[in-house]
């Protein structure tokens, strides 16, 4: 199960990157839609990774400076394959959601989370890149796959 966990985190890290990259070449026809769901996309990884470590999150919808947005997704991604090469994943987490609200999960439940909520936005993303006149990034798990 680790490895497949580590696998799917390295596709998201990868078409997280992917996307930064084509706001960054089309930024002329990006919309703050758009800069607000890759933003979204980002802290919300930072969020669940940081709920796990015990440390501050950032907030659901701050908007980072773009120059930082492959930074942010690289320490995502290493702290994500930190957490699940380092601690049970099956251990229960006790956190608080953004409006202060408690609940518990299990860290393999709060990562697998992370990851499907990444793709869910990347979808919306490609979305607004349609409707902005740009090429949606071909985002899906086999074509990651595909040799």
């Amino acid at each position: 199960m680790i490895e497949k966990l580590i696998d799917l985190f390295e596709y998201t890290y990868h078409f997280n990157k992917e996307m930064i990259k084509q706001i960054s070449e089309n930024i002329s026809k990006v919309n703050e839609k758009t800069i607000s769901l890759i933003n979204h996309t980002l802290n919300a990884q930072q969020i669940w990774n940081a709920r796990i470590l015990g440390e501050k999150t950032f907030e659901v919808w701050q908007i980072n400076s773009f120059d930082t947005l492959e930074e942010i997704n690289h320490q995502n991604f290493l702290k994500s394959i930190d957490i699940i090469q380092n601690r049970d994943l099956d251990k229960i987490i006790e956190y608080r959601n953004s409006r202060g609200d408690r609940f518990e999960n299990s860290i393999f439940e709060m990562l697998f989370h992370a990851v499907n909520h990444s793709t869910y936005h990347r979808g919306q993303i490609n979305a607004l890149f349609v409707q902005n006149n740009m090429k949606p990034v071909l985002t899906d798990y086999i074509f990651y796959k595909r040799r």
